[in-house]
């Protein structure tokens, strides 16, 4: 009887060591497929960003940074990659194409163009897909919560202008200028009629640069009408800052814009330049790279611009003297004709004074 108790027992330990390392092999793995389905799932949605090689992005502790809104307009030369083809032709496709197709199956997000034109990309300022397509009347099937659009429906042929942000900013640990972009904002031109009426400008929502980086990194584009070879990308594009745009914001301490001091064309036109020349020049004399020469060249060009304006006054002020004294001239012989009765033909009287000898 005890030794059939000891067997039994006996067994009992048997049978669960071998069933305990069985479980455990069990747990261990279920948990590396779980491990492994993860890991696949985070590639399979990483796969852009593992196959771009990341951008030096700009330091928090800049010394020095100027923000900057610029208006690009897609009709000018160096903008035209950015426009064509107006529709996809193959692989083909225009920026906004793109960029609206990456939206549409939420790759990725686009956030609210406010009334300030500050760009904001907290997770309160996400723009819904929906609401784009509804304000803007872009026909949409949805299904199962997806949208789709149709090529031609896509509003690309309208999209003629983008305003981009970028950061001018100088690097204290490589002691160099770099220019990236930021942000950026595709506007949809829409109004104008057929006897020349100037289209309304519609911004449709902000993009963060760094989070389409990866994917502007695989469109490729054609950089040159001489060289039909698609040699570059979109990123490429914007990283080298092949674009042409013209101010129309700084960051400022008042948040206005050019337009809210700018009275005239002419007044914009100077205070863009007077913007840009404020970069270069602080570019150049950081670190003393402007040459005893060029100081001498730049202020002999600000001396020669000042004493132009100057001789411009005395002009001006010369040539009214000079027409209020003829005005004078013409109103004293108009005078002197009427006190002799009025006669133009009379000779004028001359009286001689004779010399004693």
């Amino acid at each position: 009887m005890k030794k059939s108790l000891l067997l039994v027992i006996l067994m009992m330990v048997v049978v669960g060591m071998n069933a305990q390392p069985t479980k455990r092999r069990v747990t261990t793995s279920n948990a590396a497929a779980q491990a492994a389905q993860q890991k696949k799932q985070q590639t399979v949605s990483d796969r852009a960003s593992m196959s771009f090689p990341t951008a030096a992005e700009m330091p928090e502790d800049v010394v020095w940074k100027r923000d900057i809104y610029r208006t690009l307009d897609l009709m000018q030369d160096k903008n035209a990659p950015l426009y064509y083809p107006v529709e996809p032709i193959g692989r083909q496709v225009n920026l906004f194409t793109y960029l609206f197709r990456l939206m549409l199956t939420g790759r990725i997000t686009a956030y609210t163009y406010k009334l300030d034109g500050v760009e904001s990309f907290e997770a309160k300022d996400k723009l819904a897909v929906k609401d784009v397509l509804d304000r803007y009347g872009i026909y949409y099937e949805e299904k199962d919560g997806k949208y789709t659009v149709e090529n031609n429906d896509v509003p690309s042929a309208e999209v003629t202008r983008y305003y981009i942000k970028e950061s001018v900013y100088l690097d204290q640990r490589t002691g160099t200028f770099s220019t990236k972009v930021t942000a950026i904002c595709p506007v949809l031109m829409r109004g104008a009629d057929e006897w020349g009426g100037d289209a309304t400008p519609y911004p449709l929502f902000w993009v963060n640069y760094d989070d389409v980086a990866p994917w502007l990194a695989k469109l490729p584009m054609m950089a040159s009408n001489y060289n039909n070879v698609n040699n570059m990308t979109a990123d490429d594009y914007f990283t080298m800052n092949r674009y042409e745009g013209r101010i129309y914001k700084t960051n400022n301490m008042q948040g206005r814009a050019l337009a809210n001091y700018c009275k005239t064309d002419s007044d914009m036109v100077k205070e863009q330049k007077k913007i840009e020349n404020e970069i270069s020049l602080f570019q150049n004399n950081v670190w003393g790279h402007l040459s005893h020469e060029d100081s001498l060249r730049i202020a002999r060009q600000d001396s020669i611009a000042a004493a132009q304006g100057k001789q411009k006054n005395v002009k001006a002020k010369s040539t009214t003297t000079a027409s209020r004294s003829s005005s004078s001239a013409r109103a004293s012989r108009s005078s002197s004709a009427g006190k002799s009765g009025g006669s133009s033909s009379s000779a004028p009287r001359v009286s001689v004074r004779r010399q004693r000898r």
